[in-house]
């Protein structure tokens, strides 16, 4: 997101609290990461935590306050933006001296960066004048990566006051907007996750945040993220009739990635990576066609040209070669680089014991689960403190969790107002109506161990930040999970932030799988997985005319990804002889799904 972008990657929002701080660690080394603000009492205690750490003074912004939880966030980036601009500040004035950070942000540069050779140049300069100068000059480009927020924007319930009465424009993904709309952060972006929400978006024409100057340039951006090109497009124009503007659409793979999953219907990353570059400029055109009309409305300015729009992609990356194919063949602006950064400790924030479990993680730990209570599927590492902690509750005839945070209180299907699936007091309920109702032994097994899947994301997803610096999150709750993308299992070692970038510019590999498949290919072995799991699911569906068109359907768009990747150009692939053999297997596959279910 800035205007001169240090790196060619950026981290994308982990969890709760993986990437809480992660501009903290990494932003003044040039390095652009995203931060979930959906948990203000994570914030809020990550705020004291970094104003102690800083020796600033901290006063609790508490629940009684008017508008708390805006006000809890905006207070947590503007510490953060100060943090990093006094980092700047500092490693501006230091010497080029080895083991000083200056240093350590020119080493990490990608290799064919023109400030990476004039950093070389000064190096090997042996004019002492001219060296000073070469130095002057580098101190003046030193950049920030950009702090970026997100919002689920399917997390978003009400809040009521004193008198029952649904407060306007509190909604919990409202106001953790508008705390990020009050803050400080430039040259800054909003990522909305998750698909659309017409409060939250509806909400942003009402702010002049979003706003472009005169140079067709923005103090604040959006970025959605999206899972193909029609989604894109739909939600671009929603945005530009209110005159929004939309300045990067980040793609993620459905299911080769983090966190939670939004399976597309067979419709894969290269496919969707080729539709995008394609329609680029039709895309932009659309898009602005609107966007000049609503402005013209807004503001009362005419404009003649559209600003920029950029395309990057997110989503099981792994080696060197996968990131610049993405880039040079694709053109997308930049590529997301996650799970691996669970295992940088100078990057993102994970507390020893989950730490380690992800090092030691294999195939078997993960797990495309059904523990959230958004009833969206979840990747899901095996054997957390958090999954121990569900056994034992089950075991023990109490199963659920506690909800203080309740920002995941969705359900009335037996209670007035909304609670969370995952509580004690929705399963308690769901089991004893389970009960009554006379089920066949293997259904009411079946229908149980939905219920009992579900697991608490707003504390297992936030401790592991508080675990790691020490402090107090929730007093009576240190239970952790945590949502690595299938990726995890391909990377084994606890490194630093110098030998993951090293890693992902080509300068050293950290890939423990020789075997690994290429990313096109693991994400198609994940859909097939899938496909088969939903068949098996809606088997006695199958006769019904819709459901039988879904999966025909679904099983083309994976046939045409097939055809589609069969045909890249070569040279396009670095081991294109493993790529053909994964090809060849995921065709045999889809011929067998075909065979068996008996589509034509």
């Amino acid at each position: 997101m800035n205007q001169r972008t240090a790196h060619t990657f950026h981290i994308p929002v982990m969890g709760l609290s993986y990437t809480i701080d992660s501009p903290i660690k990494v932003a003044r080394f040039g390095i652009s990461s995203v931060v979930s603000i959906m948990e203000d009492h994570l914030t809020e205690t990550m705020r004291e935590y970094y104003c102690r750490n800083t020796g600033r003074h901290y006063e609790h912004i508490t629940a009684k306050e008017p508008d708390y939880r805006a006000k809890r966030i905006t207070a947590y980036l503007n510490l953060m933006n100060a943090i990093v601009e006094e980092q700047m500040q500092k490693m501006r004035a230091e010497a080029f001296v080895e083991g000083n950070e200056i240093v350590q942000y020119f080493e990490m540069l990608p290799e064919d960066s023109p400030l990476k050779k004039s950093y070389q140049n000064m190096v090997s300069c042996t004019d002492e004048e001219e060296r000073l100068a070469i130095q002057n000059h580098l101190r003046t480009q030193l950049v920030a990566g950009s702090i970026l927020v997100n919002i689920m924007t399917k997390v978003d319930g009400d809040k009521w006051d004193k008198n029952g009465d649904i407060i306007p424009n509190g909604s919990d993904a409202v106001t953790a907007l508008r705390g990020y709309i009050n803050s400080d952060l430039a040259d800054s972006a909003i990522v909305f996750s998750a698909g659309m929400n017409p409060r939250l978006y509806t909400y942003l024409e009402q702010v002049d945040a979003f706003d472009p100057d005169e140079n067709l340039q923005f103090r604040k951006k959006i970025v959605i993220k999206v899972s193909d090109y029609r989604s894109a497009l739909i939600q671009g124009k929603f945005l530009a009739k209110k005159g929004i503007w939309v300045s990067e659409f980040r793609i993620e793979s459905g299911l080769n990635c983090g966190g939670h999953a939004f399976a597309s219907d067979g419709f894969l990353l290269g496919p969707i990576l080729e539709e995008f570059k394609s329609k680029r400029q039709e895309l932009t055109d659309g898009i602005f066609e609107l966007y000049k009309t609503a402005i013209n409305q807004k503001l009362g300015r005419e404009l003649s040209q559209s600003p920029a729009v950029d395309i990057t992609v997110q989503g099981g990356i792994g080696t060197f070669e996968e990131d610049a194919f993405l880039r040079a063949h694709y053109e997308v602006a930049s590529t997301g680089w996650g799970t691996p950064f669970l295992l940088v400790p100078e990057a993102t924030t994970v507390d020893e014991h989950t730490l380690n479990l992800l090092s030691q993680a294999k195939e078997q730990d993960l797990v495309l689960s059904n523990s959230s209570p958004l009833g969206v599927r979840f990747h899901y590492l095996r054997g957390t403190t958090a999954d121990i902690e569900k056994q034992t509750r089950i075991v023990k005839g109490k199963p659920g969790s506690p909800c203080p945070e309740k920002l995941l209180s969705f359900n009335t299907e037996f209670t007035k107002e909304p609670i969370c699936t995952a509580s004690h007091k929705y399963q308690n309920l769901k089991l004893k109506q389970l009960k009554t109702m006379d089920l066949p032994e293997a259904e009411f097994e079946k229908q149980q161990t939905v219920v009992l899947e579900k697991e608490c994301l707003c504390i297992g997803l936030s401790n592991s930040a508080a675990l790691a610096h020490g402090v107090t999150f929730l007093e009576k709750y240190k239970a952790v999970n945590i949502c690595p993308g299938p990726n995890i299992v391909n990377f084994s070692k606890i490194v630093s932030l110098k030998t993951m970038i090293d890693h992902i510019y080509g300068r050293t590999n950290l890939v423990n799988n020789p075997s690994r498949p290429h990313m096109f290919m693991a994400e198609m072995k994940l859909y097939i997985q899938y496909l088969k799991e939903q068949l098996i699911s809606k088997f006695t569906e199958l006769e019904d005319r819709k459901t039988r068109n879904y999966f025909r359907s679904f099983i083309g768009n994976l046939a045409d990804a097939i055809v589609y990747y069969q045909n890249l150009p070569e040279g396009a692939i670095v081991n294109r002889q493993c790529f053909n053999v994964e090809l060849a297997k995921a065709e045999v596959a889809l011929a067998g799904i075909k065979e068996t279910y008996s589509f034509e």
